[in-house]
């Protein structure tokens, strides 16, 4: 059996829910270098079906499966201690859309969820493309390093 059919629900055939993705998410941040885990105490982190029509529009894409993920808030370096009552920032996994690159590119489900993630919490610090790469790689060899 594939892993990918290892992580539908056998009983039921159905893609995995918001509960799995979620799941691959927690896991992907508790891989996380402590330097990083220890800024996104205060982030929330969802998983919605689709990013909705005010959200794409704000962001110019026309589809809902065009965007796997977002984060809504400002950058670390950015803030403020002099602000308060700000909405803590967030961190949104859309479902549908991971789901369908899961299907288009054969991409492992959990390593895709997790680039989605990383990707995120990315700009949550304010990295660039290639500081994300690095910090993929941090977690990739933190999952390493646990299994030894």
């Amino acid at each position: 059996m594939s892993e990918q059919a290892s992580l539908r629900d056998e009983s039921r055939g159905e893609a995995p829910d918001a509960d799995t993705i979620e799941a691959i998410c927690r896991v992907t941040i508790a891989k996380l270098p402590a330097q990083f885990t220890v800024h996104l105490g205060d982030i929330v982190f969802a998983v919605e079906e689709y990013a909705d029509d005010e959200t794409l529009a704000a962001l110019g894409l026309e589809h809902p499966l065009d965007l796997s993920g977002l984060y809504h808030g400002r950058p670390l370096g950015e803030k403020s201690s002099m602000e308060s009552g700000a909405m803590p920032d967030r961190i949104v996994l859309y479902r549908r859309a991971i789901l369908e690159e899961w299907i288009e590119t054969g991409v492992r489900l959990d390593d895709l969820v997790a680039h989605v993630t990383i990707h995120e919490i990315g700009h949550h610090f304010g990295l660039g493309d290639d500081d994300m790469h690095a910090l993929e790689d941090a977690a990739e060899d933190g999952a390493e390093d646990s299994a030894a």
